[in-house]
């Protein structure tokens, strides 16, 4: 679902912050990927990247955005906040996500995306299926990609292929 058009200014410039962090994961040896929780009021409240380098594929940023929302805020604010992020969630992390009852997802490239880069690189497929946010969590307000960083981040994604 591309939903890009739906995006503000406010969003590609947290959806930037994104990518900086995916650009820190890789630069620190992990896969690219970084997410943001902002709170309702626009203000930053958690940020993370990737952490799966040690064997712990469940280090997933928006994975640790559900663990950290879950303990910091009350449900209110969890329902007002938007998590940012660099890739669309995985179903591991869609499904924490509405468990615990965040709000709105946006994302700058897509699972669709993710999985055509994979696929011309000859890549195998991740032991989980590669399903869209609103299969695993169909109540959750989605957007994006955004067009304008998806070549960052493909190019950053190619990069963790070379080493």
């Amino acid at each position: 679902m591309d939903t890009s058009s739906e995006l503000t200014e406010t969003d590609r410039r947290h959806l930037r912050r994104c990518v900086d962090l995916a650009r820190e994961a890789l630069d620190a040896g992990d896969e690219p990927f970084g997410s943001l929780l902002v709170d309702a009021d626009g203000t930053e409240r958690f940020a993370d990247r990737n952490r799966v380098q040690g064997g712990d594929h469940t280090r997933h940023p928006e994975f640790e955005i559900a663990r950290w929302a879950a303990n910091h805020l009350s449900p209110q604010e969890r329902a007002r906040a938007t998590v940012y992020t660099s890739g669309e969630h995985c179903p591991m992390c869609a499904a924490a996500h509405a468990w615990v009852g965040l709000g709105r997802i946006v994302y700058a490239s897509s699972t669709a995306q993710l999985s055509a880069w994979q696929r011309e690189w000859g890549r195998q497929p991740g032991p989980v299926a590669p399903l869209p946010i609103t299969t695993i969590a169909p109540g959750v307000p989605v957007a994006g990609p955004e067009p304008a960083l998806a070549e960052q981040l493909r190019d950053l994604h190619e990069r963790a292929l070379s080493r």
